[in-house]
């Protein structure tokens, strides 16, 4: 595998970078990232990883676009008002970048499809609104032994967490212990500041882009605080309790 001169033009400003090179430009092209929800924080990682040049870009989601949604799920225009939002992602994207492959699935992840849904992908990022399927990501994950990105937003608040699989460490149900109660909390019922969703999603794909470069490796939590702009990030052990990962 090569690049094009096309490519090589359009990825200039990577392969200035010691960083990235040619070697990493390379090394995006093969890679495969699954996208899991494009709607707030799916839009901005998508419209990155695209950008970057990651190689094929899976992206799943079963919502239509609803003019709500145009305030902060950037990927998306009035014209595309009642259309599915992974075929209209599709569209954009496209239109962004013809040198990659893209997969949209009009579909919800189930313990059914899961498998032929994420089996190709190297990195998993978690940009769902639920944590029914955050959960099932985790698990299917970390069987998997894939690097899985989570992102979250509420509010003024966000957070981002990424669980190399790939090496023993914790799991989502280590920072969030999974119980039978109901969360119904999200951005319909509490509201999120528009921007704040972009810079949660643009980290998740930055954080993928590291993870594909090799400069990332390990699990951790930041939370960023949407007003202040400040950011905190912890390393996290396993929880001894977990039933997901210490089972």
């Amino acid at each position: 595998m090569t690049l094009d001169d096309k490519e090589r033009l359009r990825y200039s400003r990577h392969l200035l970078l010691k960083e990235v090179g040619e070697h990493g430009q390379l090394a995006l092209k093969k890679a495969h990232v699954a996208v899991v929800g494009c709607g707030g924080l799916g839009s901005p990682a998508l419209f990155y990883l695209a950008a970057s040049g990651v190689g094929t870009l899976t992206f799943i989601d079963d919502d239509e676009v609803e003019l709500s949604n145009l305030q902060r799920q950037i990927l998306y225009k009035v014209s595309h008002l009642g259309q599915s939002k992974s075929q209209a992602a599709s569209k954009v994207l496209a239109s962004l970048n013809n040198c990659i492959t893209l997969n949209p699935n009009r579909a919800k992840v189930t313990n059914e499809n899961i498998h032929a849904l994420l089996a190709q992908a190297d990195v998993v990022l978690d940009c769902s609104d639920n944590f029914e399927t955050r959960y099932l990501l985790n698990n299917y994950c970390l069987k998997s032994q894939k690097v899985l990105i989570s992102g979250a937003a509420i509010a003024t608040s966000g957070q981002v967490m990424c669980f190399d699989f790939r090496q023993s460490g914790p799991c989502y149900a280590c920072v969030f212990p999974k119980s039978d109660k109901v969360d119904n909390t999200n951005c319909d019922n509490f509201g999120v500041l528009s921007p704040l969703l972009g810079v949660i999603g643009a980290q998740q794909a930055l954080l993928a882009v590291n993870t594909i470069l090799g400069h990332h490796s390990g699990s951790f939590f930041a939370s960023v605080d949407g007003l202040t702009l400040h950011q905190s990030v912890w390393n996290i052990a396993k929880d001894s309790k977990c039933r997901f990962c210490t089972a």
